[in-house]
């Protein structure tokens, strides 16, 4: 059976029903994660599981239909990482809570330019682009065990059993983490000489290692020499430079946060700017192709290929760009720019639709290459607060730095919806083509996500606001005595305020920029040369990520690698992408769950079976290495029976 012959409707009522009251829960439970530990979890896949095991009760329920599910669903759950920006209006002191309306419409507005952005994009970045898309393509694999159970496919038995597996034990060594049986992590620093430092850590995450086997090995090594840059690299060289302050792993963490960390951004930039002229063709010609349909009229019998109408699209286009403008015009006049409120305000147009565009190229192309839970979006966020403060700086230098500030981060709040909103879009479209979707229907499933977070969002940042608070707030009124860390917002209120205060050390930026040039240098000679490529947005983000969230990706790579050569055969090889597939479907699920459980017990581990003192290292060090050889130990099993 394929996918594109599966009679059924696609686009359903309660599909999309089902969707959004999911999207309350993936949505709240990630924005508690991000707020507490700057991370979220992608949201597609826990979903796709969920929506079989519900509309699998009801005839007629098929594989398009689930994935809109998952559509909507993850759409409402990237949305959610506007929690890494607009709790920095909190934290600056400008806002003491979040009013609902002016955050509802700011989600709204940025959420809808990003669905439209990435209309064009498809076709650059999904139809006519060999990017890996892995939870994309993890998504289609679970919607396509799960259609061929219904059909009694033959090979289905095997495909559902690695599903399985990988879940089990990814989901297993979560809850041994949760339960503090094993740790996540382990860290550590070192000196190396008398006055040079360096650290390391690594996180035992079979979902991380399932997005490496599925990036592939051209990822994961590009990754791994941005963790050489980083670690090997940039921070001995600091290190040696600055006297050191506190204890040594302060300063050494505090040295890749505060000035490595920006020699990613930097070397991502340029990579960035590079990504985007290298696909520029495409884009240009899905625009044109975009234009072309006019209401629908072109090729409305190749529904997998069809986009919503142009005019849709601009009519969708201009309400959203007049709702932005009029935000920025009000929380403007709000904050007493008297005369400048209309030209900011303005000026806020090209902000948010030309660098709305880049954005979304560049989040979509991110992605697609290492998976929406992986993209830095953060990392944009950083370019597009510090390019947005520039420009007020510039141009109306005369006003107080407070209000800009506030308004930069006001600015960048929509452009980061936005991101947020076309982070994850491409990779469901992805998905969509993988199990032969119509495009406008997942289009369509997109704006309902959006349409359920923007009410999702405001609700729940007063909660949290109102039991936690967060972390360099001035104003804290909040029951919990430790207040979420908000790693993303307190980084974006620095910016913005160095910038307009003029304090932003810029040389950092400026020595990554030098080295994404050498690294774009490099990748070009070895495309020239037909050999093993390094994507220079891979290597900035090796600089810029934590190695926690790096170094197991690359693990992941070279053990799929390894596996793949091995065994060199089609069906072998979708049997590693199910288990990779499995692998970040049980973490996901648990991580979801155990996220409610924290916020329902109030307590950072409320399944802890042990105290601090019991020896988890060697148990999360023996229970990711044994369960990573017995999951592919058994695809190697079913390899040799199969051939």
């Amino acid at each position: 059976m394929t996918p594109d012959r599966e009679s059924g409707k696609e686009l359903t009522l309660r599909g999309v029903a089902l969707g959004v009251a999911l999207t309350f829960i993936f949505t709240a439970a990630n924005m508690y994660l991000g707020l507490k530990v700057g991370l979220t979890i992608a949201t597609s896949i826990p979903a796709a599981v969920i929506s079989m095991a519900f509309l699998g009760l009801f005839s007629g329920s098929n594989i398009r239909e689930n994935n809109i599910v998952q559509t909507v669903c993850s759409a409402a759950g990237a949305l959610a990482s506007v929690i890494f920006i607009l709790p920095s209006l909190v934290i600056v002191g400008w806002w003491t809570g979040f009013p609902f309306w002016t955050s509802f419409l700011v989600c709204a507005a940025g959420g809808v330019l990003g669905v439209l952005f990435t209309i064009p994009l498809r076709r650059a970045l999904v139809t006519q682009s060999d990017l890996p898309y892995p939870e994309g393509v993890a998504a289609a694999e679970v919607l396509k065990v799960g259609a061929d159970m219904r059909a009694e496919n033959p090979e289905a038995r095997e495909g559902v059993l690695a599903v399985v597996y990988g879940s089990i034990a990814s989901a297993g060594l979560s809850i041994a983490t949760a339960m503090r049986l094993a740790t996540y992590d382990v860290q550590g620093v070192f000196r190396v000489g008398a006055s040079t430092a360096s650290g390391y850590t690594f996180a035992f995450s079979l979902a991380l290692a399932g997005a490496g086997h599925l990036v592939g090995i051209s990822v994961g090594l590009a990754m791994f020499v941005g963790i050489l840059i980083a670690w090997a690299g940039a921070v001995p060289i600091i290190t040696a430079m600055t006297p050191m302050q506190g204890d040594l792993t302060s300063f050494v963490t505090g040295i890749w946060r505060n000035d490595v960390r920006f020699i990613g951004a930097g070397a991502m930039a340029v990579a960035a700017v590079w990504s985007l002229l290298r696909t520029m063709g495409p884009i240009v010609g899905g625009l044109k192709a975009t234009m072309r349909v006019r209401g629908g009229a072109t090729n409305l019998l190749d529904q997998t290929d069809r986009d919503l109408s142009f005019r849709a699209i601009l009519a969708i286009g201009l309400a959203s760009t007049a709702l932005s403008t009029w935000l920025v015009w009000r929380f403007c006049s709000e904050a007493g720019m008297t005369g400048a409120s209309l030209w900011i305000a303005l000026l806020s147009i090209p902000l948010v639709l030309a660098g709305g565009f880049f954005v979304s190229a560049i989040c979509g192309y991110m992605a697609g290459l290492i998976g929406s839970s992986n993209s830095p979006i953060s990392g944009v966020g950083i370019l597009a607060v510090t390019g947005t403060a520039l420009c007020l700086v510039l141009l109306f230098a005369g006003h107080g730095a407070k209000p800009l500030v506030a308004i930069a981060l006001f600015i960048t709040s929509i452009l980061f919806a936005v991101a947020c909103s076309s982070n994850n879009n491409l990779q469901d479209l992805k998905t969509g083509q993988l199990v032969g979707a119509a495009p406008w229907r997942q289009q369509v499933a997109l704006f309902a996500g959006v349409a359920a977070a923007t009410v999702t969002v405001p609700i729940v940042l007063n909660l949290l606001a109102e039991a936690y608070g967060f972390s360099g707030a001035p104003n804290l009124h909040s029951i919990a005595a430790q207040p979420l860390a908000a790693p993303q917002a307190n980084l974006m209120a620095a910016l913005a305020q160095g910038v307009i205060g003029g304090k932003l050390n810029w040389s950092m930026i400026e020595i990554g920029a030098g080295v994404g040039a050498g690294i774009v240098l490099l990748d070009e000679i070895l495309r020239i040369g037909g050999l093993l490529r390094l994507p220079p947005l891979a290597v900035g983000l090796g600089i810029y990520l934590p190695m926690e969230a790096t170094l197991p990706v690359v693990v992941g790579a070279i053990i799929g690698w390894i596996y793949n050569r091995s065994v060199r055969g089609g069906r072998a090889e979708r049997l590693g992408v199910l288990i990779a597939s499995g692998m970040i479907v049980g973490e996901s699920l648990f991580g979801v769950l155990n996220a409610g459980l924290i916020v329902a017990a109030g307590k950072d581990a409320p399944l802890a079976v042990v105290g601090d003192a019991f020896p988890a290292t060697p148990v999360a060090i023996v229970g990711f290495a044994g369960l990573i050889a017995l999951l592919y130990g058994w695809l190697g099993r079913r390899a040799r029976t199969a051939s």
